[in-house]
């Protein structure tokens, strides 16, 4: 006798908070949370450098340092989002999450320096970036606890320890193109429009000096030539 007293298929119990898997959940909450939230300060951030009129103070060298920045948590995400979390893996996202922090630090200071105004809005849109890349890594050596103790002993007895190894699971082309198109838009287009009006602003201040400077010598001389 089924538990529906019908003879049929015993009914399916409904998952409960007990049955759900802790790992899937964190999985879900960093491709589909966490990563797609990343995107907001960042953008927000770059309304802040073009309020404060960046390519007028810091100028070039405040923007590459975002462009460095930017490489700097890319370029581990994507070799999240592609292969397996191993030893190796683990050493590229913890050395950029330290390389970013330092990196942050020195973008700071360059603003400071010259002058571009940091708003408190700013800062705390900087606390977000900055505490982002440590709560995504975090969750991620929560999920792969075993991978973590591997790289503690240094991946002995790991034959794949130490190479990237294809997720066994492969993201879906949908979700991979989403995020492409989500750095695109948020990422890319604009921070390279903030490089381009850096350096174009750049261009056109040293154009001025150098038409002053001539101006000045074509002056000095025309004196020079009227006291003889």
């Amino acid at each position: 006798m089924s538990a529906t007293g019908d003879g049929g298929p015993p009914a399916r119990a409904k998952p409960s908070v007990g049955d759900v898997d802790v790992g899937d959940a964190t999985t879900r909450y960093l491709l589909y949370g966490l990563l797609p939230s990343w995107f907001v300060p960042g953008v927000a951030d770059w309304v802040m450098h073009r309020r404060t009129r960046i390519e007028e103070t810091a100028g070039t060298k405040e923007s590459l340092i975002h462009s460095l920045m930017m490489a700097e948590v890319g370029i581990p995400i994507a070799l999240t989002l592609r292969y397996e979390v191993n030893p190796l893996l683990l050493s590229v996202q913890l050395g950029g999450a330290a390389v970013h922090e330092a990196t942050a630090l020195w973008d700071v200071r360059t603003a400071v320096e010259s002058e571009r105004e940091v708003k408190p809005l700013e800062q705390h849109i900087h606390s977000f970036l900055e505490s982002l890349p440590f709560g995504a890594l975090a969750s991620l050596m929560c999920l792969h606890a075993d991978q973590v103790k591997s790289l503690l002993r240094g991946g002995r007895g790991d034959p794949d320890a130490w190479r990237l190894v294809p997720r066994r699971r492969p993201l879906s082309r949908g979700y991979l193109a989403g995020i492409a198109a989500a750095i695109g838009t948020c990422v890319l287009l604009p921070y390279g429009e903030e490089l381009l009006r850096c350096v174009r602003t750049s261009r056109g201040n040293r154009k001025k000096d150098e038409n002053a400077r001539s101006d000045a010598a074509r002056w000095s001389a025309a004196r020079s030539g009227k006291g003889r």
